[in-house]
């Protein structure tokens, strides 16, 4: 399985449309929602989309906006004219940590090619959400999905990212090493096995996995575990068996990684989490 597969079956990314029509004026977004992201499809018109730094992009042919992590944004298009867009909540199922959200930049844009599937999967959301047809609110929220991991895809295949995990993922033999850490974080990953299964030397490895990840492999894949271990955690798993489930020896061991990355034991963190639902 490829390393973007083995992340996306980890850790839930779903789409909730929430506003599909003609938006005209200003409208700010990002004001009361925290955790997820938000994913914005122009079909028509012009916008003017402001983060919350005061950064400012046109767009005047059909494009995406997608933010991974949710922030006060606005979007502004022409009173009398409008813009037609399908807006949606970006939901991450695990909890607090998302990799895939975490490794991306504040916002990216495109514009939307037709000739390419990423824009073809746009126009059949457009066109689901901009007709009344029965099914349609789980259609368009589906389809805004695969949407998302076309999206990825994109990133993934064009560069777009040029530190960090998705650079990583991108990187023909990093990525190697990184889809055998996702697939068996329990595994016991030396320095050496990981530079084995990038065909590189170890010294080179450890280089060049710092260089482009930002961080040794022994720190990334303690945060894997320990992400990994939240998820699990929220599945109501014993701490024994989720300790042993992403490569701890006991409960103990678990715990102690868990509480220095986090500042919580395990059970503190669930007790946090289920109050805050």
């Amino acid at each position: 399985m490829d390393s973007l597969s083995e992340i996306l079956n980890r850790f839930s990314m779903n789409a909730e449309v929430f506003f599909s029509g003609n938006l005209c004026g200003i409208q700010a977004f990002g004001g009361n929602q925290e955790g997820g992201g938000s994913l914005h499809l122009l079909k028509s018109g012009t916008l003017a989309f402001i983060n919350d730094e005061g950064h400012k992009i046109v767009l005047e042919r059909p494009s995406v906006i997608f933010i991974p992590r949710m922030f006060k944004h606005r979007i502004i298009t022409n009173e009398s004219e409008g813009a037609d867009l399908v807006c949606a909540n970006i939901h991450y199922g695990d909890g607090l940590t998302n990799p895939l959200a975490n490794a991306l930049p504040k916002f990216l844009y495109f514009e939307l090619d037709s000739s390419n599937l990423m824009g073809q999967s746009a126009e059949w959301i457009f066109s689901e959400a901009f007709e009344d047809r029965c099914g349609r609110q789980p259609m368009i929220d589906r389809l805004s999905d695969i949407f998302l991991i076309q999206v990825l895809r994109h990133v993934l295949d064009e560069g777009t990212v040029t530190h960090g995990l998705m650079a990583g993922l991108s990187h023909p033999q990093l990525s190697r090493a990184l889809t055998a850490m996702h697939h068996e974080p329990q595994a016991h990953w030396t320095l050496e096995a990981l530079a084995a299964e990038a065909s590189m030397s170890r010294s080179k490895f450890a280089e060049l996995f710092r260089e482009v990840i930002g961080q040794t492999p022994g720190d990334y894949i303690t945060e894997w575990r320990v992400a990994m271990a939240q998820g699990l955690l929220k599945k109501n798993k014993p701490v024994g068996l989720v300790a042993n489930e992403v490569g701890y020896e006991n409960g103990s061991a678990l715990a102690r990684v868990f509480r220095k990355k986090t500042g919580l034991s395990p059970r503190e963190w669930l007790e946090k989490i289920r109050n805050s639902g």
